[in-house]
């Protein structure tokens, strides 16, 4: 149950509403923010769906799990206004499969990633769970060093803030009661 109040016609959409009702501004800003992730990021997908998903798993956004980029992400950038032209589904590259996805969990033991996604992965847990510890951790920056560019490192831990905070935001006011599809759908 919304920890807001959700009229029965936004049901299909209870974050949606939650944003333009109750905090338009910053959740107009919060749109564009998770629109220019998904329209400007410079990463391969693969690479960005294993960090928003295991963030979403960290999260325990329900709405967040249920999204598959090479699914939604074209659909949610139109809605947003964005270019779709220029999404990261639009650039093409290899999407993940349903095994990836199941993978993600348990990443440290399958042998379905690579490199810069379980790098991708690991920077998410960390960022997502323990921001002050890993500052001083010299090998593993130098592990993701070797995996990206500075840009890149930038790229990743910005499109994993917007995946932490704007899904947790959905989980914690209990908006992420509906899937990917019915949220678009509506």
């Amino acid at each position: 149950m919304a920890r807001v109040t959700i009229p029965d016609e936004a049901a299909g959409n209870p974050y949606g509403y939650a944003l333009r009702q109750y905090a338009p501004k910053i959740g107009a800003a919060g749109g564009a923010f998770a629109t220019a992730v998904y329209q400007s990021s410079q990463l391969p997908l693969r690479v960005l769906e294993a960090a928003r998903y295991r963030t979403a798993q960290i999260n325990g956004c329900m709405v967040c799990q249920s999204m598959r980029a090479a699914k939604h992400v074209d659909q949610f950038i139109e809605a947003g206004g964005g270019d779709v032209a220029q999404s990261i589904v639009a650039r093409g590259g290899a999407a993940p499969d349903e095994h990836f996805f199941a993978a993600v969990e348990n990443w440290r033991d399958a042998d379905c990633f690579s490199e810069q996604e379980r790098l991708a992965l690991e920077h998410s847990e960390r960022v997502a769970q323990d921001p002050r510890g890993f500052a001083d951790d010299e090998p593993y920056w130098m592990r993701l060093h070797a995996a990206f560019t500075d840009s890149e490192i930038v790229d990743l831990t910005l499109c994993i803030s917007a995946w932490m905070a704007m899904g947790r935001v959905t989980h914690i006011l209990e908006l992420d009661t509906v899937c990917m599809d019915d949220m678009l759908a509506a």
